[in-house]
């Protein structure tokens, strides 16, 4: 999964970036709201943390623009403002959340996964898939009630296939949305990694779509 961090403060964005990137996201970060502005615009982002106290655009034009675009990411509000007109005016303008500073690291990271779980039309803080289970606020995965080890790369994958079980996934929309800007992943590596996903599962549940991607489902719905 991927996000994108728009804060303006470097040790918090240092901060925030190495926390969720701890618990296997690929981040992305901007300073001003004109360069945040441009990533939500140009970039696939599963959420948005944003700050509202920007320089050069203001948090609450940013996440304006971005709804009348059409840009759909959930957006987690993170600012010192707390009154209520802060909040009001956030929420107007599309936020999902919204947290003031100082926060527990862990209550971010917590609210960022339950905005992309239910973005993606899950309920519970338990994603299954067969005899699989992802724990969306640990960030565990288990087969058969066994512990899976992954590695981040393979977690992000792994996840963002079971949040979208059910539909073919594409190699772009994946490398899109498992990994950062900066990275220029070769082009078989998504194959090395889903085959090294699989053989840690074992169990036939992603399955490849001939020319079009992969496509996450339990063995007997799989077609």
């Amino acid at each position: 999964m991927r996000l994108l961090v728009v804060e303006d403060e470097p040790q918090l964005t240092l901060r925030l970036q190495q926390a969720l990137e701890a618990v296997g996201f690929a981040v992305d970060v901007a300073y001003d709201g004109e360069e945040g502005l441009y990533l939500g615009e140009t970039e696939a982002y599963d959420a948005v943390v944003l700050d509202l106290g920007l320089p050069k655009l203001d948090g609450v034009s940013v996440l304006g623009r971005w709804r009348e675009m059409g840009r759909a990411m959930p957006v987690l509000v993170l600012t010192a403002r707390n009154r209520w007109a802060d909040k009001s005016a956030a929420f107007a303008a599309g936020a999902d959340d919204y947290v003031t500073k100082p926060f527990e690291m862990d209550e971010v990271v917590t609210r960022i996964r339950a905005l992309i779980r239910r973005a993606a039309g899950h309920a519970s803080p338990e994603i299954t898939c067969g005899p699989l289970r992802l724990d969306t606020i640990g960030g565990r995965v288990s087969l058969d009630g066994m512990p899976v080890q992954l590695t981040a790369q393979e977690f992000r994958i792994l996840s963002y296939l079971a949040h979208h079980q059910g539909r073919v996934v594409g190699r772009g929309e994946l490398v899109e949305h498992v990994y950062d800007r900066n990275a220029d992943p070769d082009s078989n590596v998504l194959d090395v990694l889903v085959a090294r996903i699989r053989r840690k599962l074992k169990a036939d549940l992603i399955h490849t779509m001939r020319g079009q991607g992969w496509r996450m489902e339990p063995p007997n719905n799989a077609g």
